[in-house]
C-alpha cells in the first residue's frame, strides 16, 4: 500500500524537489530564487494589512450588488460570500487559497476539470432547482449551510434532542421536517456522484497499473535512481508502523468505551471507520498524486453511521473523523515521506521528525482550541458576535450541521425512505456512470488524447469544499490558476519552472505571518475599524428567499 501510493505521488512531488536541487543561480538580469521568495514575502506581509484589517471588503468585491442595491434576485447572483458570485472577485490571497489549496501547484488539466465543475454545478443546477422550486428552495437562501423549518426560519435543534444528546422522534414530528438551502443539498448529491466516481474512474484508467506496480512490489526488480541512492540509509521497519497503528486503534477504542457516553461510538464503530480508511487510501491517492485535488470520505462515513447508528450526533461525527481524516493524514503522510525520499532525508529520521511532529501538534492544537475558547466572547455564535468579528467559524457550522443531518435526525429522514430529499440518491448511479463515459469515449477516439484529461472524480467533487467555501472562493482561483497556467507557462516557461511554486509558499508564509501580527497587536485589544470599506460582502439581501409570505427579518415579504 505504501509502495503504490508513494509511486502515484512522484507527479506531486517532482517539480518541486527539482527545484530544491538545482543550484542557486541567477537569472538573466533577475534574482535569485532565495532574493525572490525574500522579495514575494514581503510583498505578501506588506499588502495582506489591507484586505486583513484596513479594507477588508477586497476579500470579496461583489460590484453586482453596488450597482442594484435593492434587487434580491441581482444580490443573490452577484454576491460572492452568499450567493452565485457573479462577477465576484477577491482580491486577496486568503480568499484564493483558504479551502482549494494554492492554484499554482495544481496542473492546469486540473483546474480547467475543477473550472467545467464549479460552472456546471453553481450555474446550471442550482439555479435551474432554485428557480424551479425544487423542495420549497425558495422558502430558504439560494446559497446557505443553515438549516430550516419549512417556513424559512432556522431551524431549532435543542428542541428535538433529550437532555443525553439524542433524537426526540415525538418532537421531530411536531416541529415537522428539517430541509436544507437548494446550494446545500446539490453539494451532499455531487458529494455521493464524486465517490462512485473516484471508485470507478481508479478501477477504468489505473487498474491494470495498479496490478503491475502490485506485483513489482513484492519482486523488487526495478528501482530508479532515488531508490538505489536511498539504499545507503536504514529503512523504517515494518513493525514500527504496525506497533504504532495497534496502538492507536487500542488507544481510540478504550477511550471510546470508557466515555461511552460522551463519545457514543462503539468499538465495532472504531474498527469500521479504520476499514474504510485502509480501503479508499489507494484510489483517492492517486486522484490526489495525479491531480492534486482529495477527493474526502466526510459524506460517505456520515451516512454509514448515520444508518447503522441513527440518533447519536457525536458518534457520527467522531466515526467521520476516524474515517476521513485518517485517510487524509495517511496522504499528508505519504506526501512528506515521497518529499524526504527524493531529497535525501534517512527514512529514519523523518519517521521521527513525523511522529514527534504529530505529537507535538495535538497538544498545540488542543492548547489553542481551549485558550480560544476561554478568550473569545462567544466564539462561533454567529447570532451574538459582532458584524465584522473573524470568530464566525464558517468551517465549524458546516460540521456542526453535518452531525444534525447524519447523526441526530439520521439519513434515512433526511435521504431516506423517510425523507425529502431521497431522490439525491441517484447522484451515486451518476457517479458510476460519469467516468465510464469518458472511457468509453477514449476507447472509441484513442487518438485524441484530450479526452484523458477529463477526470470525472475531480470535475464532478469540484464544489466538495462549498460550503464552508463561498463562490468568491472558486471564482478567484479559478482565475488565479488559468493565469498562471496559461499566459505566465505558456510566455516565460523556464522562469515559472523554477519561480512557481517559490511564490506559491512565499504567499503563503507573508500572509499568515501579518494575520498574525494583526490579532497579537489590533485583535486582542479589539481595535477595529467601522466604515463601508470593511463591510465584507455589501450583499446584504442576497440570502433572502423570493416565495410568497415567507417572512424573514431584512428582508423584503413577497406577497
Amino acid at each position: 500500500m505504501l509502495f503504490l501510493n508513494t509511486h502515484f505521488l512522484q507527479c506531486i512531488c517532482n517539480p518541486f524537489t527539482r527545484a530544491l536541487h538545482e543550484k542557486e543561480q541567477r537569472v538573466k538580469g533577475g534574482l535569485t530564487r532565495n532574493q525572490f521568495f525574500l522579495v514575494a514575502f514581503i510583498c505578501s506581509f506588506a499588502y495582506y494589512i489591507f484586505p486583513g484589517y484596513l479594507f477588508q471588503m477586497l476579500t470579496s468585491l461583489s460590484w453586482v450588488c453596488w450597482v442594484f442595491p435593492h434587487s434580491v434576485f441581482a444580490q443573490q447572483l452577484g454576491s460572492g460570500l452568499r450567493g452565485l458570485g457573479i462577477g465576484a472577485i477577491g482580491l486577496d490571497w486568503s480568499t484564493v487559497s483558504s479551502y482549494l489549496g494554492s492554484p499554482l501547484a495544481s496542473p492546469w488539466f486540473a483546474t480547467a476539470n475543477v473550472a467545467a465543475g464549479f460552472v456546471f454545478v453553481m450555474y446550471i443546477v442550482t439555479p435551474i432547482a432554485y428557480w424551479f422550486n425544487f423542495y420549497k428552495a425558495q422558502n430558504f437562501p439560494i446559497f446557505s449551510d443553515g438549516l430550516f423549518t419549512t417556513t424559512g426560519q432556522k431551524y431549532n435543534i435543542s428542541s428535538i434532542v433529550d437532555s443525553h444528546f439524542h433524537f426526540d422522534t415525538k418532537a421531530y414530528e411536531k416541529n415537522g421536517p428539517l430541509y436544507l438551502s437548494t446550494f446545500f443539498a446539490v453539494t451532499y448529491g455531487v458529494g455521493f456522484a464524486s465517490l462512485t466516481a473516484t471508485i470507478v474512474h481508479v478501477f477504468l484508467f489505473h487498474g491494470s497499473e495498479i496490478w503491475q506496480l502490485s506485483k513489482s512490489a513484492f519482486q523488487e526488480k526495478k528501482m530508479d535512481v532515488h531508490t538505489k541512492l536511498m539504499r545507503r540509509y536504514k529503512q523504517v521497519p515494518e513493525w514500527w508502523f504496525i506497533c504504532i497503528l495497534v496502538a492507536n486503534i487500542a488507544v481510540t477504542i478504550f477511550a471510546c468505551e470508557y466515555y461511552i457516553e460522551q463519545l457514543q461510538l462503539p468499538w465495532w464503530g472504531v474498527l469500521l471507520a479504520c476499514a474504510i480508511a485502509f480501503f479508499f487510501t489507494l484510489p483517492v491517492g492517486i486522484i490526489t498524486a495525479t491531480t492534486n485535488q482529495t477527493p474526502g470520505l466526510n459524506i460517505i462515513t456520515e451516512y454509514i453511521m448515520g444508518y447503522l447508528y441513527p440518533g447519536r450526533p457525536v458518534a457520527n461525527m467522531c466515526f467521520k473523523v476516524y474515517g476521513y481524516i485518517s485517510m487524509s493524514q495517511a496522504l499528508t503522510f505519504l506526501q512528506d515521506f515521497k518529499l524526504g525520499h527524493y531529497m535525501k532525508i534517512p527514512p529514519r529520521t523523518m519517521f521521527m521528525a513525523q511522529v514527534v511532529g504529530t505529537l507535538i501538534a495535538a497538544f498545540v492544537y488542543i492548547g489553542t482550541a481551549w485558550w480560544l475558547m476561554e478568550t473569545v466572547p462567544n466564539i462561533c455564535n454567529t447570532e451574538l458576535l459582532p458584524r465584522d468579528s473573524p470568530w464566525t467559524c464558517p468551517g465549524d457550522h458546516v460540521f456542526y450541521d453535518a452531525s444534525v443531518i447524519w447523526g441526530l435526525i439520521s439519513p434515512r429522514r433526511i435521504f431516506g425512505d423517510l425523507g425529502t430529499y431521497s431522490a439525491v440518491n441517484w447522484f451515486f448511479l451518476g457517479g458510476a456512470i460519469a467516468p465510464l463515459l469518458v472511457w468509453l469515449a477514449h476507447k472509441a477516439f484513442p487518438g485524441q488524447s484530450w479526452i484523458l484529461l477529463i477526470n470525472m472524480p475531480v470535475l464532478i467533487g469540484a464544489t466538495g469544499n462549498m460550503p464552508p467555501a463561498t463562490a468568491v472562493n472558486y471564482t478567484t482561483w479559478i482565475l488565479v490558476g488559468f493565469l498562471s497556467g496559461y499566459v505566465v507557462y505558456r510566455y516565460r516557461r523556464d522562469w515559472w519552472e523554477r519561480h512557481n511554486y517559490l511564490l506559491s509558499g512565499a504567499l503563503d508564509a507573508g500572509l499568515a505571518f501579518m494575520a498574525v501580527l494583526i490579532y497579537l497587536c489590533l485583535g486582542l485589544e479589539n481595535i477595529s475599524l467601522n466604515w463601508w470599506g470593511n463591510d465584507l460582502d455589501g450583499c446584504p439581501l442576497a440570502s433572502c428567499p423570493t416565495a410568497k409570505g415567507i417572512v424573514v427579518e431584512g428582508c423584503p415579504v413577497y406577497t
